[in-house]
């Protein structure tokens, strides 16, 4: 597989067409020396930072793929960590592509998608719009949990919760989820007469929200809750195409 084919792989299983307005430029970021030598080595990450390229880079990946990338639909002027993030790169010659709202929405590798099916969530629907765009998902426990029960299904490897709010029902049967800096978007969940709200961040405001509102809240983390749709993409990868692929773990616990 080339970089141009596997662009060609990531862009039909993320269709990022359809998010067009998402700030974050989806799709190859930074190319290659030849988009048509062979790839044999993909890196998956959640931040495209300094620390997570030169561990791609001295992994020997060919490719880096990350949720959070280098460019934010702005221009940009190659200074400082910018510089470095790029030259670090190139002279790897490392291809760099990014997948961000279109990784958070979708149905097989997503985020919010993933993080339901953990949960062992059913009769999932699509939830949560930002800028006419439906990024998250809304399921239903076949039995009511505690938000302790959920708690231990949703963090893995001895991760933990960063916030947690137990402000509504004791007997949790209805959940929304939104990865990543989405705090604002719990009113989305209470408009919807959601039991639980998860996402990544939370604010001061949350608090009170929350409180007057009866609902639970579960920030699990910006970095720990979009950990989850780069590693089912690398699984994905990894399955069909038979590349090796792996997995830089730089979390922020945050």
């Amino acid at each position: 597989m080339t970089l141009r084919e596997l662009n060609q792989y990531f862009n039909e299983i993320l269709r990022p067409q359809d998010f067009s307005d998402d700030p974050s430029m989806n799709g190859i970021q930074v190319q290659n020396s030849d988009m048509d030598k062979p790839i044999k080595k993909v890196a998956f990450a959640v931040d495209a930072c300094l620390e997570t390229i030169l561990r791609a880079k001295e992994a020997k990946a060919d490719v880096l793929v990350v949720h959070h990338g280098i460019f934010w639909g702005a221009s940009y002027t190659l200074v400082g960590s910018a510089y470095e993030k790029i030259k670090s790169l190139m002279d790897a010659d490392m291809a760099l592509y990014a997948a961000h709202l279109p990784l958070d929405a979708n149905k097989e590798v997503g985020n919010n998608y993933g993080l339901a099916k953990r949960l062992g969530l059913q009769n999932l629907e699509g939830f949560g719009f930002w800028r006419g765009m439906e990024i998250g998902v809304k399921g239903k426990f076949e039995s009511p949990l505690s938000i302790d029960q959920i708690i231990s299904k949703l963090f893995v490897d001895n991760q933990k919760p960063f916030v947690v709010l137990p402000f509504g029902k004791k007997e949790i049967s209805t959940v929304g989820i939104i990865s990543g800096g989405a705090n604002h978007d719990v009113s989305q969940a209470i408009d919807e007469g959601l039991d639980l709200y998860i996402t990544g961040e939370i604010g001061h405001d949350n608090y009170h929200q929350c409180l007057e509102n009866k609902i639970n809240y579960i920030a699990g983390g910006h970095y720990q809750t979009e950990t989850v749709g780069v590693n089912l993409l690398r699984k994905k990868l990894e399955q069909e195409k038979n590349i090796e692929t792996v997995f830089i773990d730089v979390p922020t616990g945050l």
